[in-house]
């Protein structure tokens, strides 16, 4: 049986998966919370980048980065998540998540998983906001994206 579908390893790489959602609607943070996990000490043994990770100065710059993001979406002039620099952000920062999630034998389809699920849904979540901007507005429907990813993303980082 491939290791990752082992019943054990379920929860794990579903935290893997799940941290790829976050990262389809904001780029940066994955990577503000798992600095958040890993100064906590609620990663698995030995993430990659670990002491990195765990250090105050890089968990605050991933925050600022995060923040960044989440207020920069708010302009007329952002971007699409759906263009090649967001799903590249999107890639670096789901797998790069999805692998301090994962246990040691499991990061590389961890990463995989993470990755395949960023980009899938940034897609997905790209026509959701479209549709509820028409209605509602881009800051009004952006703040509620905001809070649900960052409900989402603690949620799946708590342990």
């Amino acid at each position: 049986m491939i290791t990752f579908l082992r019943p054990e390893r379920s929860c794990d790489m579903l935290r893997s998966i799940l941290i790829g959602l976050v990262a389809g609607q904001r780029a940066m943070t994955p990577l503000a919370l798992v600095t958040q996990a890993a100064r906590k000490g609620d990663l698995p043994a030995d993430p990659p980048g670990g002491a990195l990770l765990a250090n105050p100065i890089i968990g605050a710059s991933a925050h600022l980065l995060a923040a960044a993001e989440m207020a920069g979406d708010k302009m007329k002039t952002a971007p699409d998540r759906t263009v090649a620099l967001g799903l590249i952000a999107r890639s670096l920062t789901s797998g790069f998540a999805g692998a301090a999630l994962a246990p040691k034998g499991e990061r590389k389809g961890a990463a995989l998983l993470a990755v395949a699920t960023a980009l899938a849904s940034s897609h997905v979540g790209l026509a959701l906001r479209l549709r509820a901007m028409q209605s509602f507005g881009q800051t009004p429907t952006g703040l509620v994206e905001d809070g649900l990813v960052l409900a989402a993303g603690r949620a799946i980082i708590a342990r």
